[in-house]
């Protein structure tokens, strides 16, 4: 066990580190479907399987506050988890054609086999063991849903997952309620703060460094005309300003909030569970949207391209003024 001992911080270890480079690759191909089906029906579907990837690494990093990366058995767990979450990654561009099933299968046994790994690892901790015997009963629901969504097909498929989803968002919102263990309070989720919220900062650096690569990777293959320099620059300007308003003033008021917090968990469970979706959401669509804007610089933006290039900054900007919300209690003006 990581036994958290008042405000001290314990800080991200290299294995943590090495297991992100998996969700590099997941926040890549999250982009890449995305603007290969920049449709309602896509969008709908890239957010569910976006959901769904940012639900198997924020859970992972919950369990690493609690338990020690740095002993053997937990990595190996976090070694079998990046195993999983490269199969989960490959199949996004065709989870809803022909890997469906692969899809379900990855992300169910990510979250249930971690679940039971954890049962394992708080065993005399009463509170915790508890906790996660309530979070194992709602990951098993939520998997039934999951593998039947992956075997069938079309419209079922995604009403199946869509399923499956709400109910692994809707559990730390009850606490986990569950007939006959009762529920979970914020208190029972004594976690590191400084630590989380250093997990946190270090995926937006994942989601923006996958909109640096595709702005470069755009860029080095189309002929260097003023346009598409002035497009070019203007992407990575949008890149720099996401930085700034996270990490500026954000990022480090939510570290020492949830450091100095007499209920961490419930900070946790708000700031950064639920509200930093919108902020990796942001990214990723913003990074479609420069990608259009390369691609077609001097073209008239149809409604497509004007969903991307609007929408990404604004669910950005939502979400950032979401989570310095929660920080603080306030709603800060962002000056750009």
């Amino acid at each position: 066990m990581r036994i958290r001992k008042g405000h001290e911080h314990a800080r991200v270890t290299f294995v943590e580190l090495f297991f992100d480079l998996v969700f590099v690759f997941a926040v890549t191909q999250l982009s890449h479907a995305l603007l290969a089906h920049f449709a309602p029906l896509g969008a709908v579907e890239t957010l569910l399987l976006m959901m769904a990837v940012w639900w198997v690494w924020i859970y992972t990093s919950w369990i690493t506050n609690w338990l020690d990366p740095e002993r053997i058995p937990v990595r190996l767990m976090l070694f079998a988890i990046m195993l999983a979450g490269l199969i989960l990654s490959a199949s996004i561009p065709r989870a809803f054609a022909e890997l469906g099933l692969v899809f379900a299968l990855a992300h169910a046994s990510i979250q249930i086999g971690r679940t039971l790994f954890m049962l394992w690892g708080v065993r005399g901790q009463v509170s915790l063991t508890l906790n996660f015997r309530r979070i194992l009963a709602w990951l098993c629901s939520s998997g039934v849903f999951w593998i039947a969504g992956g075997l069938a097909e079309g419209e079922l498929r995604l009403t199946l997952w869509v399923i499956a989803l709400a109910i692994e968002y809707a559990g730390p919102s009850t606490g986990f309620w569950t007939p006959g263990l009762g529920r979970s309070t914020t208190a029972d989720w004594n976690v590191e703060g400084g630590h989380l919220a250093e997990r946190c900062g270090l995926f937006v650096i994942i989601a923006l460094g996958e909109s640096i690569l595709v702005t470069g990777a755009t860029f080095s293959n189309l002929a260097w005309s003023p346009p598409v320099v002035l497009a070019f620059l203007s992407a990575f300007v949008s890149s720099l300003a996401m930085w700034w308003i996270y990490f500026n003033a954000g990022a480090e008021r939510g570290t020492e909030t949830i450091t100095s917090s007499g209920d961490p968990g419930r900070l946790a469970r708000l700031a950064y569970t639920y509200i930093h979706l919108f902020i990796v959401a942001g990214i990723i669509v913003t990074a479609v949207g420069d990608e259009f804007t390369l691609a077609h610089p001097e073209d008239h933006a149809d409604m497509r391209m004007a969903a991307a290039i609007a929408g990404g900054p604004a669910i950005y900007l939502i979400g950032t003024l979401l989570f310095r919300r929660a920080v603080t209690g306030l709603l800060p003006q962002i000056q750009l």
